[in-house]
C-alpha cells in the first residue's frame, strides 16, 4: 500500500483509504478550526485482530451476543475518521469536515469537548501489545497529509486519547512509540 496521501478539501476525504460511512457523526459545533490530532488504539474483543467488529461498531451494525465484551458496548454510538488495521489497511468513517465521535469527555489547552476541534485515528491494537511497522507507515503518511491539509496541527497538537482523558483513557498504550512518530512528521 501507498504510504503517500492526499486530503481532498472541503469535504475531507483522503481518497487512499477506504471509505465506509458512519452514522455517527455531526456538525462540528463552535466554529473552531481542527488543530487537534488524537491517536487511539482499538481491538474488538479486548487484544484480538483483523475481524469485522470494529466497522460493525462504528456503523452501529455490531451483534452484541457474538462475544460477552460486547455487552457492555450496548447502545454505544461512536466512531473515529480513520481506523488503521494491523496489515495498514486504511478506511475512512467520518470525512473531517465532520465531528466523529471519538474522544468522549475531553480537555485539552484549556477546551472541553475535544471533538469539536481534533480528528481522531484509532489504530487497531491494544495497551500490551506494540503496533506494527506497517500501522506506522501508513500513519505517518496521514499525519503528513493531514498537516499540510490543517496546518494548525503542529508536532505537539498530536496526542493520545490518554493525554485528553486522562485517568478514563489509557490508549494508544505504553508501547505506542511516539519519538518513531514525532521524528517522523516533525
Amino acid at each position: 500500500m501507498n504510504t503517500r496521501f492526499t486530503v481532498e478539501l472541503p469535504e475531507g476525504l483522503i481518497p487512499q483509504a477506504h471509505q465506509r460511512p458512519s452514522p455517527n457523526h455531526d456538525a462540528r459545533s463552535g466554529g473552531s478550526p481542527v488543530d487537534l490530532l488524537v491517536i487511539h488504539g482499538i481491538s474488538l474483543p479486548p487484544a484480538e485482530f483483523g475481524g469485522p467488529y470494529i466497522d460493525q461498531l462504528f456503523t452501529n451494525t455490531l451483534d452484541h451476543d457474538a462475544h460477552p465484551y460486547f455487552q457492555g458496548l450496548r447502545g454505544l454510538k461512536v466512531s473515529a475518521h480513520l481506523v488503521i488495521r494491523r496489515d495498514g489497511e486504511l478506511i475512512q468513517y467520518v470525512p473531517f469536515s465532520r465531528r466523529a465521535w471519538h474522544a468522549g469527555e475531553s480537555r485539552w489547552g484549556g477546551r472541553t469537548a475535544c471533538n469539536d476541534f481534533s480528528i481522531g485515528i484509532e489504530l487497531e491494537g491494544c495497551d500490551t501489545l506494540p503496533y506494527t511497522d506497517r500501522q506506522y507507515d501508513v500513519l505517518i503518511g496521514v499525519v503528513r497529509a493531514l498537516r499540510s491539509a490543517y496546518p494548525a496541527i503542529t508536532t505537539d497538537r498530536i496526542v493520545g486519547h490518554c493525554h485528553i482523558a486522562p485517568g478514563r483513557k489509557t490508549d494508544p498504550g505504553p508501547y505506542f512509540d511516539w519519538a518513531r512518530l514525532r521524528a517522523s512528521v516533525g
